[in-house]
């Protein structure tokens, strides 16, 4: 894909994912449709031919591990700010508040600031490097959203009016 479309589709996500976290929003315990975007990502990101910069291979590979750590990080902590109940049926709900804006919004501007440090170095850095920092941000929040919903809710079923 060229790098205008990589771009757009990174805006999209990022966009939908940063309004969809502020509506309440029934949770599946299952997890087989949290991790679909995430690894679409990857693949389109692992898919770049320009993965890493030629002319400057371990600043490149540096740049990209942190922007991936950055992205497990700031997930992680997403998914620890956000809010979680039941209902009266068992549906676990999810919504995020200020703290999860400010942890998602810092780790988007220390991307950003990842990507100024490299173009100021002079290492050019794809779009793929962005898609692979958003994919493990969705993956982590994804991750530690399930293990928080499994170790809280009771590993047994009470029925309903017994």
């Amino acid at each position: 894909m060229s790098g205008l479309l990589n771009t757009a589709v990174i805006v999209v996500v990022v966009a939908y994912v940063f309004i969809r976290q502020f509506s309440a929003r029934p949770l599946r315990p299952n997890g087989r449709n949290v991790w679909l975007v995430p690894v679409i990502l990857g693949v389109m990101a692992l898919r770049e031919p320009h993965f890493l910069d030629a002319s400057h291979p371990v600043a490149s590979a540096v740049l990209l591990a942190a922007g991936v750590l950055l992205g497990l990080v700031s997930g992680a902590g997403w998914a620890w700010t956000t809010r979680m109940w039941t209902d009266a049926d068992g549906t676990v709900w999810t919504k995020g508040g200020r703290r999860t804006a400010a942890v998602w919004l810092c780790g988007m501007v220390l991307r950003l600031g990842l990507g100024a440090a490299g173009y100021g170095w002079g290492v050019h850095q794809g779009t793929g490097a962005m898609m692979l920092s958003v994919a493990a941000m969705l993956l982590s929040r994804s991750g530690v959203t399930l293990w928080r919903v499994r170790s809280e809710l009771p590993a047994y079923r009470v029925p309903v009016g017994g």
